[in-house]
């Protein structure tokens, strides 16, 4: 299903966690939060959406790394009903697409239901103090040609870095929702 992440809400406060990697190694939200800010991504393996913008979401965390912006990717579906997003499958994605930043697997999925995450992807852009200044889009070509993209997630994390406030005006992101577990 198709949906939009919802506005900003400044100033909230990241909620601490502790996520592991695909092989099992701990890393915990305020370990990540650097003196320029930290970029939260919730993304997955097969969302369409994420396949799409992946390469150009990659080289602009790259960017944001090289300028001492950290970066963490998190995966909440339940990858039991979607073995396409299963840790396995995580190494074999961040492998192919020489992801720079760490993907981390919520396997109760209790950190995308703390953050309110509703979609892949969904970016949630912090400040050195750990308030979120940023949930918007990673640009504005979507699923189409990036050859003229405005890279809106890029500009906002650096003015972020710069300022510890982000855009006044921001975009939502849309893609898949989060595959909730049904038990839930």
């Amino acid at each position: 299903m198709l949906l939009d992440t919802p506005l900003c809400n400044f100033g909230w406060p990241a909620p601490d966690f502790t996520l592991s990697d695909p092989h099992g190694i701990p890393f915990t939200l305020s370990e990540q939060l650097g003196d320029k800010g930290l970029l939260v991504m919730f993304i997955c393996n097969h969302c369409p959406y994420v396949q799409k913008i992946i390469d150009r979401l990659t080289e602009d965390c790259r960017q944001l790394m090289a300028e001492g912006v950290n970066v963490v990717a998190v995966m909440s579906n339940d990858y039991q009903e979607y073995p396409a997003d299963s840790p396995d499958n995580m190494v074999a994605f961040s492998r192919q697409h020489k992801l720079p930043f760490l993907y981390l697997v919520d396997e109760d999925q209790h950190v995308g239901k703390a953050f309110g995450a509703v979609c892949t992807p969904d970016f949630f852009g912090f400040n050195a103090q750990g308030q979120l200044q940023y949930r918007g889009r990673l640009d504005d070509a979507r699923m189409d040609d990036p050859a003229k993209r405005t890279p809106e997630l890029l500009n906002a994390m650096r003015q972020v870095a710069a300022s510890g406030t982000g855009p006044q005006t921001q975009h939502p992101s849309m893609g898949c929702s989060i595959k909730w577990r049904s038990d839930e």
